[in-house]
């Protein structure tokens, strides 16, 4: 599902070469992999759009691993080849990181049940070791659910081996760690557990933070993680406060605004009319249990959150042209996908991809003068092509390569880059050079 909204004429657009923009939301692990698909198949279809050199860049929760992916020039292929097919000569990706136990976090919530216990015995018991009671039945019951609320673990998993393995991917072969290092361009936002602040990592006064430790804080979902440590103060999911935070990047002037948000309501019965007539029955979500109820309930809370920022910005920012990519209401695939297993990604991943080349020809007419306006055409052999997939422009894996051939094929990448962007500038049309990173 495509939303377009299109600039009005603007002054901004006589300054020459366009400025564009990525936002890019969380959704866990399965709504990474379908903004992969996405990703790839907008890196396939439009000529003279690279997602490696765009001027600015936002991820939040799983948005931001991919954000920075690309800020650090990994392409959709590149990604593609860690988290979907598994070839990749550089990364070597284990969905397992994820599911690791917070054991050093359960140790010391269970370290505080006999003090607990004690001070709990104290009140409700009649001068028992010295205390007194004044406690009714309800207050007691009560009071014991708030004492021993403190003793649940605050996440189920420990997403430190999630830091670890981005920090590996992102001191190597020519990327960095390091915000500052990356020109200004990319942003990854947290929320602040204790004040509910947005804090945007990668904005002065917050660039000096690691990348994996920023994104690491963004994809700390309450419940599944804990709360990630950072200057004293403790992180949680970005998406708390807002679904894409794309007003980071409209703040900054882009002039087109490309989204991807993942998560929508699921339609069941929208899903149940596209099924066989023999498969036709309608279940209510209810069935699924608390996580169907709980999913489904995000979704359309973050969607609807969305949809009116984005009417808002469409008042607040008339000069910019703006993409928002989202998964079709019926696409149960993506609802009921088990988040860790190998074929649900690749299948996932597919979907994305498939989804966004129908959304881009069934709106060709459309979209072709205002990615015009932006310097992209789009290559109507791969819009057209309804046979294409995910894997098919993928091709061989690229020969093995040690950090030093990476790097000097960085290098060179990024030479000829700002020799062919100066070749094609028309007179009196300014050179953007959107730098990736120090190699």
């Amino acid at each position: 599902m495509l939303s377009l909204h299109t600039a009005r004429p603007s002054p901004r657009s006589t300054r020459g070469a366009s400025s564009i923009g990525l936002a890019i939301a969380g959704g866990g692990p399965i709504g990474g992999m379908y903004e992969l698909g996405v990703l790839r198949a907008l890196d396939e279809a439009c000529d003279g759009l690279d997602l490696t050199r765009l001027d600015g860049y936002v991820g939040v929760s799983s948005g931001a691993f991919l954000a920075a992916g690309l800020a650090n020039g990994m392409t959709t292929a590149d990604m593609c080849r860690i988290f979907v097919t598994g070839d990749s000569d550089d990364v070597t990706f284990a969905p397992s990181m994820f599911l690791r136990p917070a054991f050093g976090e359960y140790m010391r919530r269970a370290a505080g049940v006999p003090r607990l216990t004690l001070d709990w015995w104290r009140g409700v018991l009649p001068g028992a070791i010295g205390g007194t009671s004044g406690y009714h039945d309800g207050t007691r019951w009560s009071d014991l659910v708030n004492r021993f609320g403190a003793l649940v673990p605050t996440g189920l998993f420990d997403n430190r081996e999630v830091e670890r393995f981005l920090r590996g991917v992102f001191t190597r072969r020519g990327r960095s760690n390091d915000f500052r290092d990356l020109g200004g361009r990319l942003f990854v936002v947290a929320v602040d557990l204790d004040s509910g602040e947005a804090v945007r990592f990668g904005a002065p006064g917050w660039d000096d933070v690691p990348i994996s430790c920023a994104v690491q804080a963004s994809a700390a979902l309450p419940g599944l993680y804990s709360p990630v440590a950072l200057r004293g103060r403790q992180f949680v999911d970005g998406a708390l406060r807002r679904t894409m935070h794309a007003s980071v990047l409209l703040e900054r002037e882009v002039d087109l605004l490309i989204g991807i948000n993942p998560l929508v309501p699921f339609d069941a019965s929208a899903a149940g009319r596209q099924a066989p007539a023999g498969a036709r029955r309608r279940r209510s979500l209810a069935a699924g249990g608390l996580p169907a109820v709980l999913s489904q309930t995000f979704r359309t809370l973050l969607q609807s959150r969305m949809q009116v920022g984005l009417a808002r910005y469409a008042q607040q920012y008339p000069g910019v042209d703006q993409l928002v990519f989202e998964p079709n209401a019926h696409d149960g695939a993506l609802f009921f996908a088990n988040a860790f297993s190998f074929s649900a990604r690749r299948e996932i991943c597919a979907l994305g991809y498939r989804n966004t080349l129908d959304d881009i020809a069934a709106r060709a007419e459309a979209l072709r003068p205002r990615l015009a306006a932006h310097g992209i055409q789009l290559r109507a052999a791969i819009i057209d092509d309804a046979t294409r997939t995910v894997m098919t422009g993928l091709g061989a894996p690229p020969p093995r390569a040690t950090d030093a051939t990476a790097r000097l094929r960085r290098a060179l990448d990024d030479a000829e880059h700002l020799v062919s962007q100066r070749s094609a500038r028309p007179p009196g049309r300014r050179t953007v050079h959107r730098p990736r990173t120090m190699v």
